[in-house]
Protein backbone atom coordinates (compact mmCIF):
# COMPACT_ATOMS: atom_id res chain seq x y z
CA UNK A 1 0.00 0.00 0.00
CA UNK A 2 1.36 3.44 -0.92
CA UNK A 3 2.08 6.04 1.70
CA UNK A 4 -0.87 8.20 0.67
CA UNK A 5 -3.70 5.65 0.83
CA UNK A 6 -5.00 5.63 4.39
CA UNK A 7 -7.73 3.00 3.96
CA UNK A 8 -8.43 0.06 1.71
CA UNK A 9 -10.85 1.25 -0.95
CA UNK A 10 -14.34 -0.25 -0.81
CA UNK A 11 -15.67 -2.20 -3.74
CA UNK A 12 -17.65 -0.38 -6.41
CA UNK A 13 -21.32 -1.24 -6.12
CA UNK A 14 -24.87 -0.21 -7.02
CA UNK A 15 -24.23 0.60 -10.70
CA UNK A 16 -27.32 2.17 -12.18
CA UNK A 17 -28.54 1.58 -15.70
CA UNK A 18 -26.92 3.93 -18.16
CA UNK A 19 -23.90 4.58 -15.92
CA UNK A 20 -21.74 1.67 -17.08
CA UNK A 21 -19.45 4.09 -18.95
CA UNK A 22 -18.23 5.34 -15.58
CA UNK A 23 -16.51 2.00 -15.03
CA UNK A 24 -14.10 2.71 -17.84
CA UNK A 25 -10.46 3.13 -16.99
CA UNK A 26 -10.17 5.98 -14.55
CA UNK A 27 -7.89 8.95 -14.80
CA UNK A 28 -4.72 8.21 -12.85
CA UNK A 29 -3.88 10.86 -10.24
CA UNK A 30 -0.22 11.51 -9.64
CA UNK A 31 1.24 11.06 -6.17
CA UNK A 32 1.67 14.85 -5.99
CA UNK A 33 -2.05 15.39 -6.74
CA UNK A 34 -3.01 12.94 -4.02
CA UNK A 35 -0.62 14.53 -1.51
CA UNK A 36 -2.03 18.03 -2.10
CA UNK A 37 -5.65 16.99 -2.67
CA UNK A 38 -8.54 16.41 -0.27
CA UNK A 39 -8.32 13.83 2.48
CA UNK A 40 -11.21 12.09 0.73
CA UNK A 41 -8.99 11.48 -2.33
CA UNK A 42 -6.58 9.53 -0.14
CA UNK A 43 -9.52 7.42 0.95
CA UNK A 44 -11.28 6.58 -2.33
CA UNK A 45 -8.26 6.83 -4.64
CA UNK A 46 -9.15 6.73 -8.34
CA UNK A 47 -12.37 4.74 -8.10
CA UNK A 48 -15.77 6.15 -9.04
CA UNK A 49 -18.19 4.68 -6.55
CA UNK A 50 -21.79 4.26 -7.68
CA UNK A 51 -24.79 4.85 -5.45
CA UNK A 52 -28.56 4.90 -5.78
CA UNK A 53 -30.99 7.61 -4.72
CA UNK A 54 -31.86 5.40 -1.72
CA UNK A 55 -28.19 5.45 -0.70
CA UNK A 56 -28.12 9.21 -1.14
CA UNK A 57 -31.19 9.74 1.07
CA UNK A 58 -29.89 7.38 3.78
CA UNK A 59 -26.51 9.11 3.92
CA UNK A 60 -28.10 12.57 3.99
CA UNK A 61 -30.39 11.60 6.87
CA UNK A 62 -27.53 10.18 8.92
CA UNK A 63 -25.55 13.35 8.26
CA UNK A 64 -28.47 15.52 9.36
CA UNK A 65 -28.82 13.54 12.58
CA UNK A 66 -25.16 13.77 13.60
CA UNK A 67 -23.83 16.96 11.98
CA UNK A 68 -26.76 19.30 11.34
CA UNK A 69 -28.30 18.83 14.80
CA UNK A 70 -25.05 19.93 16.48
CA UNK A 71 -24.63 22.88 14.12
CA UNK A 72 -28.15 24.06 14.95
CA UNK A 73 -27.67 23.79 18.72
CA UNK A 74 -24.24 25.42 18.83
CA UNK A 75 -25.24 28.27 16.51
CA UNK A 76 -28.29 28.85 18.71
CA UNK A 77 -25.98 29.16 21.71
CA UNK A 78 -23.69 31.59 19.93
CA UNK A 79 -26.53 33.94 18.99
CA UNK A 80 -28.23 33.44 22.36
CA UNK A 81 -25.08 34.37 24.29
CA UNK A 82 -24.41 37.36 22.05
CA UNK A 83 -27.99 38.65 22.13
CA UNK A 84 -28.27 38.55 25.92
CA UNK A 85 -26.19 41.71 26.30
CA UNK A 86 -29.11 43.85 25.13
CA UNK A 87 -31.53 42.11 27.49
CA UNK A 88 -29.07 42.31 30.42
CA UNK A 89 -28.85 46.04 29.81
CA UNK A 90 -32.63 46.23 29.79
CA UNK A 91 -32.57 44.54 33.22
CA UNK A 92 -30.33 47.22 34.72
CA UNK A 93 -26.74 46.24 33.91
CA UNK A 94 -25.71 49.79 32.95
CA UNK A 95 -27.07 51.35 36.13
CA UNK A 96 -25.62 48.64 38.39
CA UNK A 97 -22.12 48.77 36.92
CA UNK A 98 -22.24 52.52 36.39
CA UNK A 99 -21.90 52.70 32.61
CA UNK A 100 -22.16 56.18 31.15
CA UNK A 101 -21.78 57.94 27.80
CA UNK A 102 -21.09 55.51 24.97
CA UNK A 103 -19.65 52.76 27.19
CA UNK A 104 -22.58 50.43 26.47
CA UNK A 105 -22.10 51.01 22.74
CA UNK A 106 -18.44 50.07 23.15
CA UNK A 107 -19.45 46.89 24.98
CA UNK A 108 -21.69 46.08 22.03
CA UNK A 109 -18.88 46.71 19.57
CA UNK A 110 -15.88 45.08 21.31
CA UNK A 111 -17.08 41.59 20.42
CA UNK A 112 -17.04 42.53 16.74
CA UNK A 113 -13.74 44.45 16.99
CA UNK A 114 -11.95 41.40 18.40
CA UNK A 115 -13.55 39.13 15.79
CA UNK A 116 -12.38 41.47 13.04
CA UNK A 117 -8.79 41.45 14.33
CA UNK A 118 -8.77 37.66 14.76
CA UNK A 119 -10.06 36.68 11.29
CA UNK A 120 -6.62 36.22 9.60
CA UNK A 121 -5.66 33.74 12.33
CA UNK A 122 -9.11 32.19 12.23
CA UNK A 123 -8.85 31.33 8.52
CA UNK A 124 -5.53 29.56 9.18
CA UNK A 125 -6.95 27.57 12.12
CA UNK A 126 -10.02 26.58 10.10
CA UNK A 127 -7.75 24.76 7.65
CA UNK A 128 -5.08 23.41 9.98
CA UNK A 129 -7.13 22.27 13.02
CA UNK A 130 -9.70 19.44 12.64
CA UNK A 131 -13.24 20.75 13.07
CA UNK A 132 -14.04 18.39 15.95
CA UNK A 133 -11.17 19.78 18.05
CA UNK A 134 -11.70 23.39 17.04
CA UNK A 135 -15.43 23.53 17.75
CA UNK A 136 -15.14 21.82 21.13
CA UNK A 137 -12.45 24.24 22.31
CA UNK A 138 -14.24 27.33 21.03
CA UNK A 139 -17.55 26.48 22.70
CA UNK A 140 -16.00 25.67 26.07
CA UNK A 141 -13.97 28.89 26.16
CA UNK A 142 -16.78 31.22 25.10
CA UNK A 143 -19.08 29.59 27.67
CA UNK A 144 -16.57 30.38 30.42
CA UNK A 145 -16.27 33.97 29.13
CA UNK A 146 -20.04 34.39 29.13
CA UNK A 147 -20.39 33.13 32.71
CA UNK A 148 -17.61 35.48 33.85
CA UNK A 149 -19.68 38.47 32.67
CA UNK A 150 -21.78 37.98 35.81
CA UNK A 151 -18.74 38.50 38.03
CA UNK A 152 -17.65 41.76 36.39
CA UNK A 153 -18.38 44.84 38.50
CA UNK A 154 -16.68 47.50 36.37
CA UNK A 155 -16.77 48.63 32.76
CA UNK A 156 -13.25 47.25 32.22
CA UNK A 157 -14.24 43.85 33.60
CA UNK A 158 -17.27 43.64 31.32
CA UNK A 159 -15.16 44.80 28.38
CA UNK A 160 -12.51 42.10 28.98
CA UNK A 161 -15.10 39.29 29.22
CA UNK A 162 -16.94 40.54 26.16
CA UNK A 163 -13.68 40.71 24.19
CA UNK A 164 -12.84 37.10 25.08
CA UNK A 165 -16.34 36.06 24.07
CA UNK A 166 -15.76 37.64 20.65
CA UNK A 167 -12.38 35.94 20.30
CA UNK A 168 -13.70 32.43 20.91
CA UNK A 169 -16.82 32.95 18.78
CA UNK A 170 -14.79 34.32 15.86
CA UNK A 171 -14.50 31.03 13.98
CA UNK A 172 -18.06 29.85 14.53
CA UNK A 173 -19.83 30.99 11.38
CA UNK A 174 -16.88 30.31 9.00
CA UNK A 175 -16.48 26.83 10.50
CA UNK A 176 -20.18 26.05 10.18
CA UNK A 177 -20.17 27.23 6.56
CA UNK A 178 -17.19 25.01 5.75
CA UNK A 179 -18.80 22.00 7.42
CA UNK A 180 -22.01 22.55 5.45
CA UNK A 181 -20.06 22.59 2.18
CA UNK A 182 -18.01 19.52 3.15
CA UNK A 183 -21.00 17.35 4.11
CA UNK A 184 -23.77 18.37 1.71
CA UNK A 185 -24.48 18.65 -2.03
CA UNK A 186 -24.95 22.18 -3.36
CA UNK A 187 -28.72 21.66 -3.76
CA UNK A 188 -28.93 20.73 -0.07
CA UNK A 189 -26.78 23.54 1.30
CA UNK A 190 -29.21 26.51 1.38
CA UNK A 191 -31.77 24.63 3.48
CA UNK A 192 -29.04 23.33 5.83
CA UNK A 193 -27.58 26.81 6.23
CA UNK A 194 -31.12 28.04 6.90
CA UNK A 195 -31.61 25.29 9.50
CA UNK A 196 -28.69 26.36 11.68
CA UNK A 197 -28.92 30.07 10.89
CA UNK A 198 -32.67 30.17 11.67
CA UNK A 199 -31.83 29.44 15.30
CA UNK A 200 -31.00 33.16 15.25
CA UNK A 201 -34.72 33.79 15.61
CA UNK A 202 -35.21 31.05 18.17
CA UNK A 203 -32.37 32.55 20.23
CA UNK A 204 -34.16 35.91 20.14
CA UNK A 205 -37.39 34.29 21.36
CA UNK A 206 -35.71 32.30 24.15
CA UNK A 207 -33.63 35.32 25.20
CA UNK A 208 -36.80 37.41 25.43
CA UNK A 209 -38.57 34.74 27.52
CA UNK A 210 -35.54 34.30 29.80
CA UNK A 211 -35.20 38.05 30.21
CA UNK A 212 -38.90 38.41 31.00
CA UNK A 213 -38.78 35.56 33.54
CA UNK A 214 -35.60 36.65 35.29
CA UNK A 215 -36.87 40.22 35.35
CA UNK A 216 -39.34 39.11 38.02
CA UNK A 217 -36.75 37.43 40.25
CA UNK A 218 -36.19 39.27 43.51
CA UNK A 219 -32.88 38.60 45.26
CA UNK A 220 -30.83 40.70 47.67
CA UNK A 221 -27.62 38.88 46.67
CA UNK A 222 -27.63 38.78 42.87
CA UNK A 223 -28.92 41.05 40.14
CA UNK A 224 -31.29 39.85 37.42
CA UNK A 225 -28.80 40.60 34.66
CA UNK A 226 -26.13 38.50 36.40
CA UNK A 227 -28.44 35.48 36.42
CA UNK A 228 -28.83 35.86 32.64
CA UNK A 229 -25.07 35.46 32.09
CA UNK A 230 -24.62 32.66 34.65
CA UNK A 231 -27.37 30.46 33.20
CA UNK A 232 -26.33 30.92 29.57
CA UNK A 233 -22.64 30.39 30.37
CA UNK A 234 -23.22 27.10 32.21
CA UNK A 235 -25.37 25.71 29.40
CA UNK A 236 -22.68 26.57 26.84
CA UNK A 237 -19.85 25.01 28.86
CA UNK A 238 -21.81 21.76 29.27
CA UNK A 239 -22.29 21.61 25.49
CA UNK A 240 -18.54 21.19 24.79
CA UNK A 241 -18.28 17.46 25.71
CA UNK A 242 -21.45 16.78 23.69
CA UNK A 243 -19.74 18.24 20.61
CA UNK A 244 -16.64 16.10 21.14
CA UNK A 245 -18.76 12.96 21.37
CA UNK A 246 -21.00 13.73 18.38
CA UNK A 247 -19.23 15.71 15.64
CA UNK A 248 -16.70 14.48 13.07
CA UNK A 249 -14.30 16.66 11.09
CA UNK A 250 -15.06 15.31 7.60
CA UNK A 251 -16.63 12.44 5.68
CA UNK A 252 -13.43 10.36 5.52
CA UNK A 253 -13.17 10.33 9.34
CA UNK A 254 -16.91 9.94 10.08
CA UNK A 255 -17.47 7.42 12.87
CA UNK A 256 -21.19 7.05 12.05
CA UNK A 257 -20.54 5.75 8.51
CA UNK A 258 -19.30 2.27 7.66
CA UNK A 259 -16.58 1.91 5.02
CA UNK A 260 -19.02 1.52 2.13
CA UNK A 261 -21.04 4.55 3.24
CA UNK A 262 -17.93 6.70 3.53
CA UNK A 263 -17.02 6.05 -0.10
CA UNK A 264 -20.58 6.74 -1.23
CA UNK A 265 -20.82 9.90 0.89
CA UNK A 266 -17.66 11.19 -0.82
CA UNK A 267 -18.94 10.26 -4.28
CA UNK A 268 -22.24 12.09 -3.82
CA UNK A 269 -20.29 15.30 -3.20
CA UNK A 270 -18.17 15.00 -6.34
CA UNK A 271 -20.45 17.16 -8.51
CA UNK A 272 -20.04 20.09 -6.08
CA UNK A 273 -16.49 20.66 -7.32
CA UNK A 274 -15.90 22.61 -4.09
CA UNK A 275 -13.86 19.99 -2.22
CA UNK A 276 -14.43 17.88 0.90
CA UNK A 277 -11.62 19.10 3.16
CA UNK A 278 -7.84 19.13 3.62
CA UNK A 279 -5.47 20.38 6.33
CA UNK A 280 -2.97 21.94 3.89
CA UNK A 281 -2.97 25.75 3.93
CA UNK A 282 -2.19 27.05 0.42
CA UNK A 283 -1.00 30.64 0.10
CA UNK A 284 -1.63 30.68 -3.66
CA UNK A 285 -5.34 30.33 -2.92
CA UNK A 286 -5.15 33.37 -0.65
CA UNK A 287 -3.58 35.36 -3.51
CA UNK A 288 -6.33 34.24 -5.86
CA UNK A 289 -8.95 35.31 -3.32
CA UNK A 290 -7.68 38.90 -3.36
CA UNK A 291 -7.57 39.16 -7.15
CA UNK A 292 -11.06 37.65 -7.44
CA UNK A 293 -13.58 40.52 -7.90
CA UNK A 294 -16.34 38.36 -6.40
CA UNK A 295 -14.59 38.70 -3.05
CA UNK A 296 -15.25 42.43 -2.81
CA UNK A 297 -18.91 42.09 -3.74
CA UNK A 298 -19.38 39.34 -1.13
CA UNK A 299 -17.74 41.68 1.35
CA UNK A 300 -20.04 44.57 0.38
CA UNK A 301 -23.20 42.41 0.61
CA UNK A 302 -22.22 41.12 4.04
CA UNK A 303 -21.18 44.51 5.38
CA UNK A 304 -24.41 46.20 4.29
CA UNK A 305 -26.65 43.51 5.73
CA UNK A 306 -24.92 43.27 9.08
CA UNK A 307 -25.14 47.00 9.77
CA UNK A 308 -28.89 46.41 9.99
CA UNK A 309 -28.48 43.17 11.93
CA UNK A 310 -26.41 44.95 14.59
CA UNK A 311 -29.10 47.59 14.97
CA UNK A 312 -31.82 45.03 15.72
CA UNK A 313 -29.58 42.87 17.96
CA UNK A 314 -28.31 45.59 20.26
CA UNK A 315 -30.93 48.32 20.04
CA UNK A 316 -34.09 46.33 19.24
CA UNK A 317 -35.47 46.26 22.81
CA UNK A 318 -34.37 49.88 23.33
CA UNK A 319 -36.04 50.98 20.08
CA UNK A 320 -39.31 49.29 21.06
CA UNK A 321 -38.98 50.90 24.49
CA UNK A 322 -38.90 54.29 22.80
CA UNK A 323 -42.48 53.59 21.66
CA UNK A 324 -43.53 53.99 25.30
CA UNK A 325 -43.58 50.41 26.61
CA UNK A 326 -42.12 49.12 29.91
CA UNK A 327 -38.89 47.09 29.89
CA UNK A 328 -40.73 43.78 30.39
CA UNK A 329 -43.29 44.48 27.65
CA UNK A 330 -40.46 45.60 25.35
CA UNK A 331 -38.83 42.18 25.82
CA UNK A 332 -42.09 40.38 25.00
CA UNK A 333 -42.74 42.52 21.92
CA UNK A 334 -39.40 41.34 20.54
CA UNK A 335 -40.70 37.73 20.42
CA UNK A 336 -42.71 38.19 17.17
CA UNK A 337 -39.52 39.65 15.67
CA UNK A 338 -37.69 36.41 16.48
CA UNK A 339 -40.51 34.34 15.01
CA UNK A 340 -40.41 36.38 11.79
CA UNK A 341 -36.64 35.82 11.60
CA UNK A 342 -37.20 32.06 11.56
CA UNK A 343 -39.93 32.31 8.91
CA UNK A 344 -37.84 34.63 6.71
CA UNK A 345 -34.76 32.41 6.88
CA UNK A 346 -36.58 29.11 6.20
CA UNK A 347 -38.90 30.44 3.49
CA UNK A 348 -36.12 32.39 1.77
CA UNK A 349 -33.65 29.53 1.62
CA UNK A 350 -36.33 27.00 0.62
CA UNK A 351 -37.47 29.25 -2.24
CA UNK A 352 -33.85 29.86 -3.29
CA UNK A 353 -33.34 26.09 -3.45
CA UNK A 354 -36.64 25.41 -5.20
CA UNK A 355 -36.13 28.01 -7.93
CA UNK A 356 -32.28 27.84 -7.91
CA UNK A 357 -32.03 31.63 -7.79
CA UNK A 358 -30.51 32.87 -4.54
CA UNK A 359 -29.99 36.33 -6.03
CA UNK A 360 -33.69 36.86 -6.78
CA UNK A 361 -34.79 35.87 -3.26
CA UNK A 362 -32.04 37.99 -1.73
CA UNK A 363 -33.18 41.05 -3.72
CA UNK A 364 -36.80 40.43 -2.67
CA UNK A 365 -35.90 40.38 1.01
CA UNK A 366 -33.86 43.57 0.70
CA UNK A 367 -36.92 45.32 -0.71
CA UNK A 368 -38.99 44.25 2.34
CA UNK A 369 -36.28 45.60 4.68
CA UNK A 370 -36.19 48.91 2.79
CA UNK A 371 -39.97 49.23 3.19
CA UNK A 372 -39.61 48.59 6.93
CA UNK A 373 -36.93 51.25 7.28
CA UNK A 374 -39.06 53.75 5.36
CA UNK A 375 -41.99 53.09 7.73
CA UNK A 376 -39.78 53.56 10.79
CA UNK A 377 -38.24 56.73 9.40
CA UNK A 378 -41.57 58.28 8.43
CA UNK A 379 -43.29 57.38 11.71
CA UNK A 380 -40.43 58.63 13.87
CA UNK A 381 -40.34 61.97 12.07
CA UNK A 382 -44.08 62.56 12.49
CA UNK A 383 -45.39 64.68 15.30
CA UNK A 384 -47.64 61.84 16.46
CA UNK A 385 -46.20 58.30 16.43
CA UNK A 386 -48.56 55.55 15.24
CA UNK A 387 -47.41 52.56 17.29
CA UNK A 388 -48.91 49.88 15.03
CA UNK A 389 -47.23 51.27 11.89
CA UNK A 390 -43.89 51.73 13.67
CA UNK A 391 -43.99 48.17 15.03
CA UNK A 392 -44.82 46.85 11.56
CA UNK A 393 -41.80 48.67 10.16
CA UNK A 394 -39.60 47.22 12.90
CA UNK A 395 -40.89 43.69 12.32
CA UNK A 396 -40.16 44.04 8.59
CA UNK A 397 -36.49 44.37 9.54
CA UNK A 398 -36.62 40.69 10.58
CA UNK A 399 -36.33 39.83 6.88
CA UNK A 400 -32.73 41.04 6.86
CA UNK A 401 -31.91 37.90 8.85
CA UNK A 402 -33.10 35.91 5.85
CA UNK A 403 -30.43 37.63 3.74
CA UNK A 404 -27.34 36.42 5.61
CA UNK A 405 -27.93 32.66 5.15
CA UNK A 406 -28.63 33.21 1.47
CA UNK A 407 -25.38 35.16 1.13
CA UNK A 408 -23.54 32.37 3.01
CA UNK A 409 -25.03 29.68 0.75
CA UNK A 410 -24.33 31.82 -2.34
CA UNK A 411 -20.69 32.28 -1.33
CA UNK A 412 -20.25 28.60 -0.43
CA UNK A 413 -21.73 27.43 -3.71
CA UNK A 414 -19.47 29.71 -5.75
CA UNK A 415 -16.11 29.14 -4.04
CA UNK A 416 -13.78 26.13 -4.29
CA UNK A 417 -10.44 25.27 -2.67
CA UNK A 418 -10.20 24.61 1.08
CA UNK A 419 -7.97 27.57 1.90
CA UNK A 420 -9.94 29.92 -0.35
CA UNK A 421 -13.21 28.78 1.24
CA UNK A 422 -11.86 29.25 4.76
CA UNK A 423 -10.50 32.68 3.87
CA UNK A 424 -13.66 33.92 2.14
CA UNK A 425 -15.82 32.80 5.06
CA UNK A 426 -13.40 34.56 7.42
CA UNK A 427 -13.80 37.68 5.27
CA UNK A 428 -17.57 37.20 5.54
CA UNK A 429 -17.21 37.10 9.31
CA UNK A 430 -14.90 40.13 9.24
CA UNK A 431 -17.45 42.06 7.19
CA UNK A 432 -20.14 40.95 9.66
CA UNK A 433 -17.94 42.26 12.47
CA UNK A 434 -17.48 45.61 10.72
CA UNK A 435 -21.25 45.79 10.27
CA UNK A 436 -21.71 45.08 13.96
CA UNK A 437 -19.27 47.90 14.74
CA UNK A 438 -20.80 50.43 12.36
CA UNK A 439 -24.41 49.55 13.28
CA UNK A 440 -24.31 50.52 16.97
CA UNK A 441 -21.99 53.45 16.16
CA UNK A 442 -24.58 55.15 13.95
CA UNK A 443 -27.24 54.84 16.69
CA UNK A 444 -25.77 57.15 19.34
CA UNK A 445 -27.20 58.39 22.65
CA UNK A 446 -27.63 61.94 21.40
CA UNK A 447 -30.18 60.70 18.82
CA UNK A 448 -32.49 59.11 21.40
CA UNK A 449 -35.29 58.19 21.46
CA UNK A 450 -36.07 57.89 17.73
CA UNK A 451 -32.57 57.54 16.18
CA UNK A 452 -33.54 59.40 12.99
CA UNK A 453 -29.97 59.82 11.55
CA UNK A 454 -29.27 56.12 12.12
CA UNK A 455 -32.47 55.03 10.36
CA UNK A 456 -31.70 57.33 7.43
CA UNK A 457 -28.14 55.97 7.06
CA UNK A 458 -29.32 52.34 7.29
CA UNK A 459 -31.89 52.98 4.56
CA UNK A 460 -29.17 54.16 2.18
CA UNK A 461 -26.99 51.15 3.03
CA UNK A 462 -29.70 48.65 2.07
CA UNK A 463 -30.33 50.43 -1.22
CA UNK A 464 -26.61 50.00 -1.97
CA UNK A 465 -26.87 46.30 -1.05
CA UNK A 466 -29.64 45.85 -3.63
CA UNK A 467 -27.34 47.25 -6.33
CA UNK A 468 -24.50 44.89 -5.29
CA UNK A 469 -26.72 41.84 -5.84
CA UNK A 470 -27.29 42.84 -9.47
CA UNK A 471 -23.60 43.48 -10.11
CA UNK A 472 -22.65 40.07 -8.66
CA UNK A 473 -25.12 38.25 -10.93
CA UNK A 474 -23.58 39.89 -14.00
CA UNK A 475 -20.08 38.97 -12.81
CA UNK A 476 -21.02 35.30 -12.24
CA UNK A 477 -22.50 35.15 -15.74
CA UNK A 478 -19.18 36.23 -17.28
CA UNK A 479 -17.23 33.79 -15.07
CA UNK A 480 -19.41 30.94 -16.33
CA UNK A 481 -18.53 31.98 -19.88
CA UNK A 482 -14.82 31.81 -18.96
CA UNK A 483 -15.17 28.28 -17.55
CA UNK A 484 -17.00 27.20 -20.70
CA UNK A 485 -14.13 28.45 -22.84
CA UNK A 486 -11.63 26.65 -20.58
CA UNK A 487 -13.50 23.35 -21.02
CA UNK A 488 -13.52 23.66 -24.79
CA UNK A 489 -9.77 24.40 -24.79
CA UNK A 490 -9.21 21.27 -22.64
CA UNK A 491 -11.27 18.99 -24.88
CA UNK A 492 -14.33 18.87 -22.62
CA UNK A 493 -17.95 19.76 -23.40
CA UNK A 494 -18.75 23.48 -23.38
CA UNK A 495 -21.95 22.83 -21.46
CA UNK A 496 -22.11 20.28 -18.63
CA UNK A 497 -25.04 19.41 -16.43
CA UNK A 498 -24.51 20.63 -12.88
CA UNK A 499 -25.95 17.60 -11.10
CA UNK A 500 -25.03 19.07 -7.71
CA UNK A 501 -28.07 21.34 -8.07
CA UNK A 502 -30.52 18.50 -8.82
CA UNK A 503 -33.02 17.63 -6.08
CA UNK A 504 -32.27 13.91 -6.55
CA UNK A 505 -28.82 12.41 -6.89
CA UNK A 506 -27.42 11.89 -10.39
CA UNK A 507 -23.94 10.56 -11.12
CA UNK A 508 -21.73 13.43 -12.23
CA UNK A 509 -20.84 13.19 -15.94
CA UNK A 510 -23.45 10.51 -16.68
CA UNK A 511 -25.32 12.62 -19.26
CA UNK A 512 -22.16 13.81 -21.02
CA UNK A 513 -20.83 10.21 -21.18
CA UNK A 514 -17.39 11.64 -20.50
CA UNK A 515 -15.20 9.65 -18.13
CA UNK A 516 -12.87 12.64 -17.64
CA UNK A 517 -15.52 14.70 -15.86
CA UNK A 518 -15.28 14.66 -12.07
CA UNK A 519 -11.56 13.92 -11.81
CA UNK A 520 -10.85 17.45 -10.55
CA UNK A 521 -13.40 17.34 -7.75
CA UNK A 522 -11.12 16.07 -4.96
CA UNK A 523 -7.88 17.81 -5.98
CA UNK A 524 -8.52 20.92 -3.82
CA UNK A 525 -8.65 23.16 -6.89
CA UNK A 526 -10.16 26.64 -6.70
CA UNK A 527 -13.14 27.70 -8.80
CA UNK A 528 -10.71 29.58 -11.09
CA UNK A 529 -8.48 26.54 -11.63
CA UNK A 530 -11.19 23.90 -12.07
CA UNK A 531 -12.57 24.13 -15.61
CA UNK A 532 -15.61 22.03 -14.60
CA UNK A 533 -16.80 24.54 -12.02
CA UNK A 534 -20.27 26.00 -12.67
CA UNK A 535 -21.23 29.21 -10.85
CA UNK A 536 -24.75 29.45 -9.45
CA UNK A 537 -26.96 32.52 -9.48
Amino acid sequence: MSNYHIEEKPEVSHIEAGDEHLKQEAHHHTENEVRHGDRALKYVGEERVELTEEDNVRIRRKTDKRILSILMWVYFLQIFDKTLLGYANNLGMSSTVGLHGNEYSLLSMINAIVQLAWQPFSSYLLVKVPARHLMTGMVFCWGVSQACMAGAHTFRGLLACRALLGLFEAGCLPLFSLLTVQWYRRSEQPVRVAAWYSTNGMATIVAAILSFGLGHVKSPHIHNWQLVFIISGIITVLTAPLIWYTIDSDVASARFFDEDEKAKAIERLRANNTGTGTNEFKWRQILELFIDPKTYLWLALTLCNNVGAAVTTYFGPTLIGSFGFSKNISSLLNMPFGFLQIIAILVGCYAATKFRLKSAMLASFIIVVVIGLILLYVENTRGHLRIAVALTGYYFLAFLFGCNPMVVAWIAGNTAGQTKKAAIMSIFNAASAVGNIVGPAIFTDKDKPHYIPGLKATLGIFCAMFACVGIQVVLLFFFNKQRQNQRVANGKPRFIKDTSMESKYQAYGSEEHNNNLGQNALLDLTDFKNDEFVYVY
